[in-house]
Protein backbone atom coordinates (compact mmCIF):
# COMPACT_ATOMS: atom_id res chain seq x y z
CA UNK A 1 0.00 0.00 0.00
CA UNK A 2 1.35 3.42 -0.42
CA UNK A 3 3.04 4.95 2.40
CA UNK A 4 5.15 2.21 2.74
CA UNK A 5 8.73 3.63 1.89
CA UNK A 6 10.60 6.53 3.91
CA UNK A 7 8.94 9.02 1.13
CA UNK A 8 10.78 12.28 3.72
CA UNK A 9 12.85 14.41 2.01
CA UNK A 10 13.96 18.25 2.40
CA UNK A 11 14.96 20.81 0.03
CA UNK A 12 18.27 22.52 -0.94
CA UNK A 13 17.50 26.35 -0.35
CA UNK A 14 19.23 27.19 -3.51
CA UNK A 15 17.63 25.17 -5.70
CA UNK A 16 14.04 25.48 -4.38
CA UNK A 17 14.79 29.64 -4.86
CA UNK A 18 16.15 29.13 -8.21
CA UNK A 19 12.87 26.99 -9.00
CA UNK A 20 10.51 29.53 -7.93
CA UNK A 21 12.40 32.78 -9.28
CA UNK A 22 14.86 31.68 -12.02
CA UNK A 23 15.46 28.08 -14.07
CA UNK A 24 16.67 25.00 -12.80
CA UNK A 25 18.00 21.86 -14.53
CA UNK A 26 17.13 18.42 -13.16
CA UNK A 27 18.32 14.94 -14.90
CA UNK A 28 14.83 12.65 -15.47
CA UNK A 29 16.06 9.96 -17.77
CA UNK A 30 15.41 7.48 -15.02
CA UNK A 31 11.78 7.61 -16.41
CA UNK A 32 10.29 5.21 -19.19
CA UNK A 33 9.82 6.14 -22.91
CA UNK A 34 7.69 4.30 -25.06
CA UNK A 35 6.94 4.48 -28.39
CA UNK A 36 3.79 3.14 -30.02
CA UNK A 37 3.66 2.98 -33.70
CA UNK A 38 1.15 0.82 -35.47
CA UNK A 39 -2.43 1.60 -37.76
CA UNK A 40 -4.36 1.34 -34.86
CA UNK A 41 -1.88 2.64 -32.00
CA UNK A 42 -4.49 5.41 -31.33
CA UNK A 43 -7.25 2.95 -30.86
CA UNK A 44 -5.24 0.84 -28.42
CA UNK A 45 -4.02 3.53 -25.92
CA UNK A 46 -7.26 4.94 -25.80
CA UNK A 47 -8.44 1.72 -24.85
CA UNK A 48 -6.01 1.08 -21.93
CA UNK A 49 -5.63 4.62 -20.68
CA UNK A 50 -8.00 7.08 -18.80
CA UNK A 51 -7.94 10.18 -20.51
CA UNK A 52 -9.01 10.41 -24.14
CA UNK A 53 -6.65 9.64 -26.79
CA UNK A 54 -9.11 9.89 -29.96
CA UNK A 55 -9.25 13.54 -30.51
CA UNK A 56 -5.12 14.21 -29.88
CA UNK A 57 -3.45 15.89 -33.23
CA UNK A 58 0.10 15.80 -33.12
CA UNK A 59 1.96 18.53 -31.23
CA UNK A 60 -0.58 17.69 -28.28
CA UNK A 61 -0.79 15.76 -25.23
CA UNK A 62 -2.22 14.44 -21.94
CA UNK A 63 -1.58 12.77 -18.94
CA UNK A 64 -3.57 9.74 -18.20
CA UNK A 65 -3.55 6.84 -16.58
CA UNK A 66 -3.45 2.45 -16.79
CA UNK A 67 -5.66 1.06 -14.07
CA UNK A 68 -6.62 -2.63 -13.34
CA UNK A 69 -9.57 -4.22 -14.32
CA UNK A 70 -11.12 -2.98 -10.58
CA UNK A 71 -10.06 0.43 -11.80
CA UNK A 72 -7.13 0.78 -9.54
CA UNK A 73 -3.50 2.45 -10.84
CA UNK A 74 -0.46 0.39 -12.73
CA UNK A 75 0.49 3.30 -13.92
CA UNK A 76 0.53 7.08 -14.31
CA UNK A 77 1.44 8.10 -17.62
CA UNK A 78 2.25 11.09 -20.02
CA UNK A 79 1.08 10.83 -23.79
CA UNK A 80 2.57 13.08 -26.73
CA UNK A 81 0.97 12.69 -30.11
CA UNK A 82 3.69 12.68 -32.22
CA UNK A 83 3.61 13.00 -36.22
CA UNK A 84 4.18 9.29 -36.97
CA UNK A 85 4.16 7.90 -33.54
CA UNK A 86 3.21 8.66 -29.73
CA UNK A 87 5.60 8.62 -27.23
CA UNK A 88 4.30 7.59 -23.99
CA UNK A 89 6.26 8.17 -20.50
CA UNK A 90 6.15 6.72 -16.50
CA UNK A 91 7.66 6.64 -13.77
CA UNK A 92 10.91 3.97 -13.69
CA UNK A 93 8.91 2.61 -10.40
CA UNK A 94 5.75 1.92 -12.57
CA UNK A 95 7.47 0.71 -15.77
CA UNK A 96 7.79 -2.81 -14.91
CA UNK A 97 3.59 -2.82 -14.58
CA UNK A 98 3.19 -0.98 -17.45
CA UNK A 99 5.13 -2.85 -19.45
CA UNK A 100 3.22 -6.21 -18.13
CA UNK A 101 0.17 -4.94 -18.99
CA UNK A 102 1.02 -3.82 -22.60
CA UNK A 103 2.60 -7.11 -23.54
CA UNK A 104 -1.07 -8.68 -21.83
CA UNK A 105 -3.16 -6.86 -24.16
CA UNK A 106 -1.20 -4.80 -26.99
CA UNK A 107 -2.40 -6.96 -30.05
CA UNK A 108 0.93 -6.70 -32.13
CA UNK A 109 -0.86 -6.98 -35.77
CA UNK A 110 -2.40 -3.36 -34.96
CA UNK A 111 -0.08 -1.46 -33.00
CA UNK A 112 3.90 -2.00 -31.73
CA UNK A 113 5.37 -0.61 -28.96
CA UNK A 114 9.30 -0.14 -28.13
CA UNK A 115 10.98 0.47 -25.05
CA UNK A 116 13.40 3.80 -25.77
CA UNK A 117 14.64 4.60 -22.38
CA UNK A 118 18.18 3.72 -23.68
CA UNK A 119 18.37 6.03 -26.53
CA UNK A 120 16.05 8.73 -25.36
CA UNK A 121 16.62 11.26 -22.54
CA UNK A 122 14.15 12.71 -20.64
CA UNK A 123 15.86 16.90 -19.49
CA UNK A 124 13.83 18.97 -17.06
CA UNK A 125 13.63 22.62 -16.67
CA UNK A 126 11.63 24.26 -14.50
CA UNK A 127 11.10 27.61 -13.25
CA UNK A 128 9.45 31.17 -14.06
CA UNK A 129 12.65 31.61 -16.71
CA UNK A 130 12.40 28.03 -18.00
CA UNK A 131 11.44 28.69 -21.51
CA UNK A 132 14.00 31.67 -22.00
CA UNK A 133 16.95 29.30 -20.64
CA UNK A 134 15.94 26.67 -23.46
CA UNK A 135 15.31 29.41 -26.16
CA UNK A 136 18.84 30.38 -25.39
CA UNK A 137 20.33 26.54 -26.31
CA UNK A 138 17.81 26.10 -28.99
CA UNK A 139 16.17 26.93 -32.13
CA UNK A 140 13.01 27.98 -30.94
CA UNK A 141 11.55 31.25 -29.35
CA UNK A 142 10.94 31.48 -25.64
CA UNK A 143 7.98 33.39 -26.25
CA UNK A 144 6.30 30.14 -28.15
CA UNK A 145 7.71 28.04 -25.81
CA UNK A 146 5.52 30.26 -22.98
CA UNK A 147 2.68 29.92 -25.03
CA UNK A 148 2.15 25.96 -24.70
CA UNK A 149 -0.54 24.33 -23.30
CA UNK A 150 0.56 21.69 -20.95
CA UNK A 151 1.54 18.54 -22.58
CA UNK A 152 1.56 20.37 -25.78
CA UNK A 153 5.24 20.05 -27.76
CA UNK A 154 7.01 20.94 -30.62
CA UNK A 155 10.02 19.92 -32.53
CA UNK A 156 13.50 22.31 -32.22
CA UNK A 157 17.28 21.58 -32.31
CA UNK A 158 20.16 21.82 -30.28
CA UNK A 159 22.97 22.60 -31.92
CA UNK A 160 22.68 20.08 -34.55
CA UNK A 161 21.03 17.40 -32.38
CA UNK A 162 16.75 16.80 -32.70
CA UNK A 163 14.78 17.08 -29.68
CA UNK A 164 11.17 17.34 -28.64
CA UNK A 165 9.92 19.95 -25.86
CA UNK A 166 6.77 19.62 -24.01
CA UNK A 167 5.18 21.61 -21.72
CA UNK A 168 4.64 19.63 -18.22
CA UNK A 169 3.35 20.60 -15.02
CA UNK A 170 4.87 18.71 -12.53
CA UNK A 171 6.65 20.32 -10.41
CA UNK A 172 3.95 23.01 -9.84
CA UNK A 173 5.94 25.85 -11.77
CA UNK A 174 6.65 26.58 -15.29
CA UNK A 175 8.11 23.55 -16.69
CA UNK A 176 9.42 22.08 -19.86
CA UNK A 177 11.22 18.43 -20.34
CA UNK A 178 13.39 17.98 -23.31
CA UNK A 179 13.48 14.41 -24.75
CA UNK A 180 16.85 13.91 -26.49
CA UNK A 181 18.77 11.46 -27.97
CA UNK A 182 20.69 10.08 -24.88
CA UNK A 183 24.09 10.64 -26.18
CA UNK A 184 23.58 14.74 -26.19
CA UNK A 185 20.93 14.87 -22.52
CA UNK A 186 24.99 15.41 -20.68
CA UNK A 187 26.16 18.26 -23.04
CA UNK A 188 22.60 19.91 -22.50
CA UNK A 189 22.47 19.95 -19.00
CA UNK A 190 25.97 21.17 -18.85
CA UNK A 191 25.16 24.24 -20.85
CA UNK A 192 22.50 24.82 -19.00
CA UNK A 193 24.79 24.86 -15.82
CA UNK A 194 27.01 27.26 -17.57
CA UNK A 195 24.04 29.55 -18.87
CA UNK A 196 20.72 30.53 -16.83
CA UNK A 197 20.23 27.20 -15.01
CA UNK A 198 20.89 26.11 -10.98
CA UNK A 199 21.47 22.32 -10.69
CA UNK A 200 17.84 20.67 -9.14
CA UNK A 201 18.53 17.96 -6.61
CA UNK A 202 15.82 15.06 -6.71
CA UNK A 203 14.96 15.84 -2.84
CA UNK A 204 14.03 19.55 -3.83
CA UNK A 205 12.09 18.35 -6.95
CA UNK A 206 10.30 15.69 -4.55
CA UNK A 207 9.36 18.71 -2.44
CA UNK A 208 8.23 20.81 -5.66
CA UNK A 209 5.89 17.80 -6.51
CA UNK A 210 4.58 17.50 -3.09
CA UNK A 211 3.81 20.63 -2.89
CA UNK A 212 2.27 20.49 -6.17
CA UNK A 213 -0.01 17.93 -5.21
CA UNK A 214 1.41 15.49 -7.81
CA UNK A 215 1.51 11.73 -6.17
CA UNK A 216 4.38 9.43 -6.86
CA UNK A 217 3.69 6.04 -8.08
CA UNK A 218 5.31 3.58 -5.56
CA UNK A 219 5.26 6.44 -2.61
CA UNK A 220 1.95 7.44 -2.62
CA UNK A 221 -0.52 5.41 -5.00
CA UNK A 222 -0.03 1.99 -6.26
CA UNK A 223 -2.08 -0.81 -7.71
CA UNK A 224 -4.03 -1.29 -4.58
CA UNK A 225 -4.94 2.51 -5.32
CA UNK A 226 -8.14 3.23 -6.96
CA UNK A 227 -8.19 6.37 -9.37
CA UNK A 228 -10.24 8.65 -7.59
CA UNK A 229 -8.77 7.78 -4.32
CA UNK A 230 -5.02 9.18 -5.37
CA UNK A 231 -7.31 12.12 -6.59
CA UNK A 232 -6.19 12.13 -10.49
CA UNK A 233 -9.44 13.45 -11.26
CA UNK A 234 -8.83 16.42 -9.35
CA UNK A 235 -9.85 19.71 -11.84
CA UNK A 236 -6.05 20.63 -12.20
CA UNK A 237 -4.35 17.04 -12.61
CA UNK A 238 -7.17 16.63 -15.12
CA UNK A 239 -6.28 12.12 -15.97
CA UNK A 240 -9.65 10.95 -16.37
CA UNK A 241 -11.86 11.80 -19.26
CA UNK A 242 -15.63 10.77 -18.21
CA UNK A 243 -17.02 11.51 -21.83
CA UNK A 244 -14.71 9.28 -23.58
CA UNK A 245 -15.40 5.46 -24.34
CA UNK A 246 -14.10 2.03 -22.95
CA UNK A 247 -11.21 1.70 -21.54
CA UNK A 248 -9.96 -1.05 -18.58
CA UNK A 249 -11.17 -0.09 -15.78
CA UNK A 250 -13.90 2.28 -16.63
CA UNK A 251 -16.64 0.17 -14.67
CA UNK A 252 -15.10 1.12 -11.70
CA UNK A 253 -14.21 4.42 -12.48
CA UNK A 254 -18.06 5.94 -13.42
CA UNK A 255 -19.51 3.85 -10.85
CA UNK A 256 -17.27 6.22 -8.50
CA UNK A 257 -17.63 9.31 -10.64
CA UNK A 258 -21.89 9.01 -11.10
CA UNK A 259 -23.03 6.84 -8.14
CA UNK A 260 -20.70 6.76 -5.57
CA UNK A 261 -17.46 8.09 -3.80
CA UNK A 262 -14.07 6.63 -2.61
CA UNK A 263 -13.60 6.54 1.70
CA UNK A 264 -10.56 8.03 1.29
CA UNK A 265 -8.76 10.73 -0.98
CA UNK A 266 -4.97 11.95 -1.33
CA UNK A 267 -4.83 15.08 0.65
CA UNK A 268 -2.43 17.87 1.74
CA UNK A 269 -0.98 17.98 5.63
CA UNK A 270 0.61 21.01 7.15
CA UNK A 271 2.24 19.13 10.25
CA UNK A 272 4.17 20.83 13.10
CA UNK A 273 7.17 18.11 12.81
CA UNK A 274 8.17 15.90 9.54
CA UNK A 275 6.40 13.16 10.01
CA UNK A 276 7.65 9.61 8.69
CA UNK A 277 5.89 7.81 5.60
CA UNK A 278 3.40 5.45 6.88
CA UNK A 279 2.63 7.43 9.57
CA UNK A 280 -1.33 7.05 10.94
CA UNK A 281 -3.35 10.07 10.86
CA UNK A 282 -5.80 10.18 13.60
CA UNK A 283 -9.13 12.02 13.97
CA UNK A 284 -11.43 12.27 16.84
CA UNK A 285 -12.04 8.33 18.37
CA UNK A 286 -10.95 7.34 15.04
CA UNK A 287 -7.42 6.80 15.00
CA UNK A 288 -6.79 5.28 11.56
CA UNK A 289 -8.18 8.00 9.39
CA UNK A 290 -5.78 8.33 7.17
CA UNK A 291 -2.14 7.38 5.98
CA UNK A 292 0.97 9.62 5.77
CA UNK A 293 2.49 8.63 1.98
CA UNK A 294 5.53 11.57 0.41
CA UNK A 295 6.83 13.68 3.35
CA UNK A 296 9.09 17.16 2.88
CA UNK A 297 10.43 19.77 4.71
CA UNK A 298 9.55 22.58 2.76
CA UNK A 299 11.47 25.77 2.89
CA UNK A 300 7.67 27.97 1.93
CA UNK A 301 5.39 25.81 3.72
CA UNK A 302 7.75 23.90 6.42
CA UNK A 303 6.68 20.58 7.16
CA UNK A 304 4.04 18.91 5.06
CA UNK A 305 2.70 16.02 3.12
CA UNK A 306 0.66 14.05 0.96
CA UNK A 307 -1.85 11.54 3.17
CA UNK A 308 -4.56 9.55 2.31
CA UNK A 309 -7.58 11.09 4.50
CA UNK A 310 -10.90 9.69 5.09
CA UNK A 311 -13.41 12.19 2.78
CA UNK A 312 -15.46 13.23 5.39
CA UNK A 313 -12.98 15.09 7.26
CA UNK A 314 -12.83 18.67 6.00
CA UNK A 315 -9.81 21.10 4.57
CA UNK A 316 -8.93 22.74 7.62
CA UNK A 317 -9.76 20.04 10.67
CA UNK A 318 -6.75 19.37 12.61
CA UNK A 319 -5.36 15.56 13.19
CA UNK A 320 -2.65 13.94 15.08
CA UNK A 321 -0.26 12.19 13.46
CA UNK A 322 1.66 9.11 14.75
CA UNK A 323 4.32 6.82 14.61
CA UNK A 324 6.64 5.24 16.27
CA UNK A 325 6.32 6.88 19.77
CA UNK A 326 6.19 10.48 18.27
CA UNK A 327 3.02 12.18 17.10
CA UNK A 328 2.44 15.85 15.49
CA UNK A 329 -0.62 17.54 14.97
CA UNK A 330 -1.69 18.34 11.54
CA UNK A 331 -4.32 20.52 9.62
CA UNK A 332 -5.79 19.01 6.89
CA UNK A 333 -5.22 20.96 3.48
CA UNK A 334 -6.27 21.31 -0.26
CA UNK A 335 -4.15 20.35 -2.68
CA UNK A 336 -2.12 21.84 -4.50
CA UNK A 337 -0.23 23.68 -1.20
CA UNK A 338 -0.56 27.26 -1.54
Amino acid sequence: MPGRGTGSVTASREAYDAAQAAAVVIDRSDRVRLVFTGPQARLTLNGLLTNDVAPLVSGHGHYAAALTNKGKVIADVRLFAREADFLVDTSAAAGPGLLAMLKKYVNPRLAQFSDASGEIGTIGVFGPQAAEAIASLCSIDAAVLAELPQYSHLQSTFGAVPCTIARVPDLGVTGFDLFIPATAAAAFIAAQRAGRATWLDAETADTLRIEAGRPLWGTDMDENTLAQEAALDRADVGAISFDKGCYTGQETVARVHFRGHVNRVLRGLRCTTMPQSGARVGFGDNAEAGTVCSTSESPQHGAIALAYVRREIENGAVVTVRWDDHETPATVSPLPFD
